[in-house]
């Protein structure tokens, strides 16, 4: 199926994508992970998916701890203080405190585990799924993904923006890492002939305590961002694409499209973990491939990535090639990348860690702009060109799998 009349008309398509997430943003009560505004734009997004001409839409819940995944600085945090504390008496407990402090860091964000999820409370997250049937047997499926809850406020990037924001976080890590550097040598005897150098060293350490206590605040639970770019922008990529192919009376014969916008990526994927868990087997029926979509803003910055979470979890090459030979056929830049260590994930690790072939694409620069996590990602930040261009590769990407590539 030639699908270029839609591509011709990716402006169009960009301002319905504005329009809609302006809709959202405006109209609908914020969308923190569990929250109600999160279960309102499912219902929303659902019941355009109807119009837009999937057969089949559901809004399932989950069960999660959305306080859980920043949570955990508070325990890591604690164990730095603890562990100053325990120089000066008894340094192998220095050590034991940065251990712990640092191992609940590397499980819950580096590996977004559900390490302490338990000691937080339990909300209901919530995903909606549509799928548009071809009018002939289903021989192949693809799955345009996003993230419709939006992130709890970073108040530290929002007032010293994404550098202050960074020098912050490094300072902190340093501060762990000398706090144990000294610990081990003490314990080590490295000291036992000067005991005051070992005292001067431990209050040397004191210097990272105000930014340890900073990073209590580091979010804002009480304030959520309107999550327009991040990722209203991502969801409605597959949406837009569902329009224009009603718009245009076009029906594919073969290949089966789904729309999955899973909740709760703010908190460690939740939504995307759920859904995959509870959905792989049913798309293991035919090849099926997945895109998710995260923050579709600076055209300069479009991105294959090639692994995800951390640069922990590999996505799908062909997947990801098919992508990058649409964006050339059509002559927009792209770029193939990773996220890089302490830059996150995307949803498209949940579903690859559940043995489904996916990729993320990404439109953001990972020294952050100063909208993202923050007020500033509200519908005027959004950029219809990189929406646009996102938008016509994606239709592209479907034009190839429908004719069979990479399969």
């Amino acid at each position: 199926m030639n699908l270029q009349s839609i591509i011709d008309k990716k402006d169009k398509y960009a301002q319905f994508m504005v329009d809609e997430i302006t809709h959202i943003c405006t109209k609908l009560p914020k969308r923190g992970p569990g929250s109600e505004g999160e279960k309102l734009s499912c219902e929303y997004i659902g019941e355009t998916m109807k119009e837009l001409g999937c057969e089949r839409v559901e809004v399932e819940g989950f069960k999660e701890n959305p306080g859980s995944f920043y949570g955990w600085i508070y325990f890591t945090i604690t164990c730095c203080f603890l562990a100053l504390i325990s120089y000066f008496f008894m340094p192998v407990l220095s050590i034991v405190f940065i251990a712990v402090g640092l191992t609940l860091c590397v499980l819950q964000f580096g590996l977004y585990k559900k390490t302490v999820d338990k000691v937080f409370k339990e909300e209901t997250g919530h995903n909606v799924a549509g799928f548009k049937k071809p009018t002939g047997e289903v021989k192949r499926r693809i799955i345009f993904n996003g993230h419709p809850d939006a992130a709890w406020e970073w108040p530290f990037k929002y007032k010293f923006t994404y550098l202050g924001f960074d020098i912050h976080m490094i300072l902190c890590f340093i501060g762990a890492f000398y706090t144990l550097a000294i610990a081990i040598a003490k314990l080590a005897g490295a000291f036992e002939s000067n005991p005051g150098l070992a005292k001067t060293l431990g209050l040397i350490a004191l210097v990272f305590t105000p930014f340890w206590f900073g990073l209590y605040f580091m979010w804002n639970r009480n304030k959520i961002v309107d999550g327009a770019n991040d990722n209203l922008s991502g969801c409605y990529i597959g949406l837009a694409i569902l329009k224009a192919l009603k718009d245009e009376g076009i029906e594919l014969e073969n290949t089966e499209i789904g729309v999955v916008c899973t909740g709760s990526e703010e908190a460690g994927l939740r939504g995307a973990k759920a859904w995959a868990a509870k959905h792989k087997d049913e798309m293991k029926d035919v090849p099926t491939f997945v895109y998710s979509y995260d923050t579709i803003t600076q055209s300069e910055q479009l991105m294959v990535n090639y692994r995800d979470l951390n640069a922990t979890v590999k996505t799908d090459k062909d997947v990801g090639d098919l992508f990058m030979e649409a964006c050339e056929e059509l002559n927009i830049p792209c770029k193939k990348g990773f996220v890089p260590p302490l830059g996150g994930a995307t949803d498209s690790a949940a579903f690859a860690q559940e043995g489904m072939r996916a990729t993320g694409i990404t439109a953001l620069n990972h020294a952050l702009p100063d909208f993202y996590h923050t007020r500033l990602d509200t519908p005027e930040a959004l950029n219809p060109k990189c929406l646009a261009d996102c938008f016509a590769a994606s239709v592209k990407v479907l034009e190839k799998f429908d004719k069979g590539a990479k399969q």
